[in-house]
């Protein structure tokens, strides 16, 4: 599998590590019981398709991505710099 990078280009994705999902769990507050706990750190959605990712690039320029790529075929449909996502929910 290969991620275009929008700095350093196409690279293996061996060169990054995955982090979970683009679209941010919400923390469960300071008061929470374990069970909010338990779903935060163990429970996640597993969707068929197109999903956007968190992936960091660990051996090249460190860059956050958020990466869309289908599950299901594991085809590469984008990558932006994740301060980039950001600034746009904003």
């Amino acid at each position: 599998m290969r991620i275009n990078c929008p700095i350093c280009g196409t690279r293996d994705s061996r060169e990054f590590s995955y982090k979970g999902d683009a679209l941010a769990l919400e923390r469960p507050g300071e008061d929470a019981d374990f069970a909010a706990w338990d779903d935060y750190l163990h429970n996640r959605d597993n969707p068929a398709g197109p999903t956007r990712e968190l992936w960091f690039h660990e051996m090249g320029c460190g860059a956050w991505l958020v990466v869309t790529r289908d599950t299901v075929t594991h085809e590469m449909l984008g990558a932006e710099l994740a301060r980039d996502v950001k600034e746009a929910m904003s």
